[in-house]
């Protein structure tokens, strides 16, 4: 696929510097840029480097001029990186249909646009909006809906009554309504707690790959619309996570926790049960949260602290060594010893 500088500029909201007829063929790095490829620059250490390159233009911020290269300039290089990729990588289209080893149960509704692949299971009464792709290996539990635009890679699990909005994507592997984790003891033994509740999930959210999220104990656990949720991670039963909020890798957020809009929980952070985190929140990585936490500060630690007060806390451990070497010297000048 290729555009000319001024189709790629007229994409990003930006202005071309220079030739605006010049094909552009591809989007690279300024290390592995050739000839006809386009590429990135949000500093001027890497405006430099992609000026040296082979590449043909230069997306960059709009202070950056150059006498070698063609410049697009944007308001915000970063964005208008993400756009340009998705220009030069479109996601492949739906291919209609419904493969013959699909298992479709009679009441299921599929439209006709819909993409249904090898080997996947559709069950009564599901329903499967517009434009939808359901790559081999899939799973969709009874009464579950699928909003159009919805992809789901190879081999996800949707147990039933799951409802999954518009344009949302969910990595191979990932399961969404498993029983949540819940159990009490009766005569000795832990005696499961029925699950009956279910999943719902809101437009444009994206789940990576091997997530598992749990279904309510009695009623939903709810993603918010626009979350992007990282690999390997684990949603508790019940949980509410706001809206346009980012989980990132290996998290895990325990039973009924409530996170508001906006949020932002670092690689491996755990958020104890029944908790509330305010919106645009952030905590730092493997931090442990053990407290609700107000609309708009940033945590950090184990438990998880006040950003600041957490930083206060680890200047004082990295003193502790020599504190310890005075107090030492103080005790064998007053023992003598």
């Amino acid at each position: 696929m290729s555009f000319t500088t001024a189709e790629i500029a007229k994409r990003l909201d930006g202005e071309v510097q220079g030739d605006q007829r010049a094909i552009l063929t591809g989007f690279a790095s300024a290390e592995a840029a050739r000839s006809g490829d386009l590429t990135f620059a949000e500093t001027a250490e890497y405006f430099a480097a992609a000026e040296l390159s082979p590449a043909t233009a230069i997306i960059a911020g709009k202070e950056f001029t150059s006498a070698s290269k063609i410049v697009i300039r944007v308001a915000n290089p970063r964005v208008a990186f993400a756009r340009a990729l998705a220009a030069f990588w479109p996601e492949t289209a739906p291919v209609p249909g419904i493969h013959p080893s699909a298992v479709i149960a009679g009441s299921a509704q599929i439209d006709p646009t819909a993409q249904i692949g090898p080997h996947c299971t559709v069950g009564d009464r599901v329903k499967i909006g517009a434009h939808c792709v359901l790559e081999a290996g899939c799973f969709v539990g009874d009464d579950s809906v699928l909003g159009e635009d919805t992809r789901l890679s190879p081999n996800v699990t949707l147990y039933a009554r799951s409802q999954i909005g518009c344009r949302v994507r969910i990595h191979a592997g990932t399961v969404i309504g498993s029983d949540g984790f819940g159990y009490v003891v009766d005569s000795g033994v832990q005696r499961k707690v029925p699950q009956v509740g279910n999943v719902i999930i809101g437009d444009d959210v994206e789940i990576g790959a091997n997530v598992a999220v749990d279904r309510g104990a009695l009623g939903s656990t709810i993603i918010g619309r626009g979350t992007k949720i990282d690999n390997l991670v684990q949603v508790a039963h019940s949980v509410e996570i706001g809206d346009h909020s980012i989980i990132c890798a290996q998290v895990g957020v325990a039973g009924s926790a409530k996170l508001g809009n906006f949020c932002v929980l670092a690689g491996q952070v755990g958020i104890a049960g029944h908790l509330k985190l305010g919106s645009h929140v952030t905590v730092g990585s493997k931090s442990g949260v053990m407290h609700d936490i107000p609309e708009g500060e940033t945590w950090l630690g184990i438990p998880a602290q006040p950003d600041k007060q957490a930083k206060r806390m680890m200047i004082a451990m990295q003193r502790l060594p020599d504190l310890l070497r005075k107090v030492a010297a103080w005790e064998k000048k007053l023992t003598g010893n």
